[in-house]
């Protein structure tokens, strides 16, 4: 929080402060939630947090004294962007400035300075009327109408005899106009808000990979305030976005609620720019310390992959030949398990876990990973996790190197251990990476994929039961290789 600036507006000697008779359950609410990548919005707790983006469209009726004067917004959120705000009080109404006050780590009061109060002792008297002006944390201080300001330590309560009296930030605009009701139009940037894909797969492996596929959008809210009754649209993808900090709020500890997923309609999903929007039908509420989930798409049954996967080395070659015999990558190692499935619809980027039926009927957890925002028609490919029943072993069974005729081979066996109670056909990634020029002199399995950095095997365990594959590989480098 920049505490400077706050001090800076608190406070100048204006005419008169006009109170919002509406509340932010009365406002109309239209919020555009772009798409969140760090999880820590989604996290419990009821202190809001300066991740996520969203631009919230409201409507505040307001009524106006007329002249010169300071009109209060209150019940925004503690998250907001002060640098982001726009207001428009239809023509004939001149915006001198405005500012926005935040709670930070002193509380509630301080969003509130310029507004009139009336302050009581603990036994119900009146110690004071006016305009809180400061606020620190050992007290408040108070302007009297006669323009004398009083500071008071100990109190029992405020009662506030104006504006919103609602947590988070106030918003202050100083005007020029004529007294009447007007119609407050604004538009804001916050953090506090954002959302994220989350989908659930239930396998189903009787006979070939088919899982049931379910899509939701999971919206948090941790911004300071609640938004009742909003239209919402939901953006996809990753525009570039300069993100404020926001304020440091008080600090609390809570769970945050989950809203219980509305009825199954489904949002209107289009283009925005390089982006996708989903327009959800009806009006929701997002109270504050929450998360929502609606419906994405309707869910499908879609036809899936099962892989199981063993890798060894990487993608990379040295600067000359590597004739050093202890680059042999043997031992054993584990297995990972992946599942691949493609839709016919855009996925934004989000969470999928992956559930499968037990024997006791049970729906249990088999994995959970992220997924990158995937266009419709694309491939989607997810770590489960490693396989409990398979076990590779990696033995390097040759190794020889001809300086003269500049060439080497290296020959290596993989076995494959299959404890399970099923037949599991695996996928061996090989590297050669001793250079950049080789070939497969020889193998027992012929290689499924045979790039200039990949050599891959597919090979068939059967259950409780072993597999194995041989193979050698000959490099050979010229004299100004060396």
């Amino acid at each position: 929080m920049n505490r400077s600036v706050s001090r800076t507006f608190a406070f100048l000697a204006l005419t008169g402060v006009v109170a919002m008779p509406a509340s932010a359950a009365d406002a109309d609410l239209a919020l555009t939630v772009y798409r969140a990548g760090d999880s820590g919005l989604f996290d419990g707790g009821s202190t809001p947090v300066g991740q996520g983006y969203t631009v919230v469209h409201e409507r505040r009726a307001v009524r106006l004294r007329g002249g010169h004067e300071t009109v209060v917004i209150g019940g925004l959120p503690a998250t907001l962007d002060p640098q982001a705000v726009a207001i428009d009080l239809g023509g004939g109404t001149k915006i001198l400035a405005q500012r926005v006050l935040s709670a930070g780590d002193i509380g509630l009061l301080h969003a509130h300075r310029g507004e009139r109060i009336e302050v009581r002792g603990n036994d119900g008297a009146t110690r004071a009327i006016g305009t809180l002006v400061d606020v620190d944390g050992n007290g408040i201080g108070v302007r009297s109408d006669d323009g004398g300001v009083i500071y008071l330590r100990e109190f029992g309560s405020v009662h506030f005899l104006e504006g919103s009296h609602l947590g988070g930030s106030t918003l202050q605009v100083v005007v020029d106009g004529s007294a009447g009701n007007a119609d407050a139009a604004l538009t804001y940037a916050t953090s506090g808000v954002g959302w994220r894909a989350a989908y659930s797969a239930l396998l189903d492996d009787a006979k070939a990979c088919r899982m049931h596929l379910t899509a939701l959008a999971s919206i948090a809210n941790r911004s300071g305030r609640d938004y009742p009754g909003a239209q919402l649209k939901l953006v996809a993808g990753e525009p570039n976005i300069q993100h404020h900090p926001g304020p440091r709020p008080r600090m609390a500890k809570a769970m945050m609620a989950e809203a219980a997923p509305p009825p199954q309609y489904m949002p209107e999903e289009s283009g925005l720019g390089d982006y996708r929007s989903y327009v959800i039908g009806d009006a929701l509420d997002l109270p504050d310390a929450s998360v929502t989930q609606v419906p994405l798409y309707a869910p499908r049954e879609v036809d899936c992959e099962r892989s199981w996967v063993h890798e060894t080395g990487g993608s990379w070659f040295p600067s000359k030949p590597n004739y050093a015999p202890g680059n042999d990558s043997g031992g054993a190692g584990g297995v990972v398990s992946r599942l691949a499935f493609t839709v016919d619809d855009n996925l934004p980027a989000g969470n999928l876990r992956v559930l499968t039926r037990d024997r006791d009927g049970r729906t249990e957890l088999l994995g959970e990973s992220g997924i990158a925002d995937t266009p419709k028609g694309r491939k989607v490919d997810v770590v489960l996790g490693n396989a409990f029943d398979l076990r590779v072993e990696r033995e390097r069974t040759a190794f020889d190197v001809d300086r003269a005729a500049r060439s080497m081979t290296e020959s290596f066996r993989i076995t494959v251990t299959n404890s399970g109670d099923s037949a599991r056909t695996l996928t061996l990634r090989e590297h050669p990476n001793r250079w950049r020029v080789w070939e497969l002199a020889s193998s027992s399995i012929a290689p499924s994929v045979s790039k200039p950095d990949l050599l891959e095997f597919r090979l068939k365990a059967d259950a409780n039961g072993k597999a194995s594959v041989e193979y050698t590989v000959r490099y050979r480098w010229t004299p100004a290789d060396e």
